[in-house]
């Protein structure tokens, strides 16, 4: 299984920036996909998630902001990241596993439930 993550970079707040997640190793489309980040001394936080099925789930921080979304052919995640704020800047990782692991939706947002993780990419947002 790999994950790789991309996308990442400096931006002003405000703007907009679109990380992408290309998976390999695994029968994507029966996969719960997830993306995390993580700021200096703080916890990983679950950010957007999307199960086999479609159904999504945000952090209320990013709720209205962030769309996640995965194109099966392409064996690919993406987060589109809108009206970027200084306290998004992290490193973002791609997170997946199994989605029988996921009994309730609301564990897709859960780190432990993860057992493959990308290398990360990291999100700066200043002016």
């Amino acid at each position: 299984v790999k994950l790789v993550e991309s996308g990442g970079g400096l931006v002003q707040p405000g703007g907009s920036l679109r990380l992408s997640c290309a998976a390999s190793g695994f029968t994507f489309s029966s996969y719960g996909m997830s993306w995390f980040r993580q700021a200096p001394g703080k916890e990983r936080e679950g950010v957007a998630a999307i199960a086999s099925d479609g159904t999504t789930r945000y952090a209320d921080s990013v709720k209205g902001r962030f769309t996640i979304s995965q194109d099966n052919a392409k064996n690919t995640l993406y987060l589109q990241m809108d009206s970027l704020k200084p306290e998004d800047t992290a490193m973002y990782y791609c997170a997946a596993a199994p989605m029988k692991t996921f009994l309730l939706y609301r564990w897709l947002l859960q780190a432990s439930k993860y057992n493959y993780w990308g290398q990360g990419t990291q999100v700066t947002v200043s002016s």
